[in-house]
């Protein structure tokens, strides 16, 4: 039977939970804060793409042709939307479809990993209502 001391066994073993819990609440913590990030992106996506749907060439639907979008005019609505909003990104316009890609960065807080960009995609096109009464 041994007489030496067992001091210093259950401080090893409560360095090794706390270690554990800390990683734990980082992947909790950071990996939510990831996933806000990346909605963020997409909402951000989605609302450019919405404003730069609006922007409608109204000399051509007034002369009688289809609706249809002001390229140029729908790119600098979303894409100042973007920068107005703190994220970047870029638009382009095909046929009457705004698409809008946005990236936002985030940075993690518990879990040493640096910081990283997400991104989003969406597509808008005008409504142009019913074709028939």
């Amino acid at each position: 039977m041994s007489t030496g001391s067992d001091r210093g066994q259950v401080t090893a073993f409560v360095v090794v939970m706390v270690s554990a819990f800390v990683m734990c609440l980082g992947l909790v913590l950071d990996g939510g804060g990831a996933l806000r990030a990346k909605n963020r992106a997409s909402l951000l996506a989605q609302e450019a793409a919405r404003v730069g749907a609006q922007q409608l060439d109204w000399a051509a639907y007034r002369a009688g042709d289809p609706v249809a979008i002001d390229a140029a005019a729908a790119v600098g609505a979303a894409q100042g939307f973007l920068a107005s909003s703190g994220a970047s990104g870029s638009a382009e316009v095909s046929g009457d479809t705004v698409t809008v890609t946005t990236s936002v960065s985030y940075s993690f807080v518990l879990l040493p990993l640096g910081n990283t960009t997400v991104s989003g995609t969406a597509s808008a096109r005008p409504y142009s209502g019913p074709t028939t009464p």
